[in-house]
């Protein structure tokens, strides 16, 4: 694994790092429309990025799904950074931080392609496959213990 550090992106440089991210990722790579990929949500979430050193190499957010129930939204790690373990690193403080919050149960919305990352960190994936963004996604959920 490589050395990564996880941070809040509490800061105005390290919002800017988690949304460049998002952007090289989803708008660029994966051709999500920027309308799309960026939200009220952002103003309220919680975000986080994660640097190699200076570099930013991945992002996520956190917002409240409704009481007891975050949800985990715009996990991204640049393609160069994948299977270095950058998305769990994230995932762990994200679900951290949701604990530290009181939520009881986090959702999200997997690509499809991503949800055995997920199953590994114990989500469960419910109901049927459906389209978000032009892509195939699952919703998964995993009680925090």
């Amino acid at each position: 694994m490589t050395d990564v550090d996880v941070s809040v992106a509490d800061t105005k440089r390290r919002r800017e790092d988690a949304f460049a991210v998002r952007r090289t990722v989803f708008v660029d790579e994966q051709g999500v429309d920027e309308d799309l990929e960026y939200d009220d949500h952002d103003e309220t979430a919680t975000h986080f990025v994660a640097y190699d050193g200076d570099e930013p190499i991945g992002a996520a957010r956190l917002r409240e799904y409704e009481d007891g129930v975050g949800k985990v939204e715009r996990v991204a790690v640049l393609e160069p950074r994948r299977e270095e373990g950058v998305g769990r690193a994230l995932m762990t403080a994200l679900e951290d931080r949701a604990d530290e919050r009181g939520f009881a149960t986090l959702k999200l919305h997997s690509q499809t392609r991503a949800a055995d990352f997920y199953r590994r960190l114990g989500y469960e994936r419910r109901g049927e496959e459906f389209e978000e963004a032009g892509i195939p996604h699952v919703e998964m959920r995993k009680r925090l213990e």
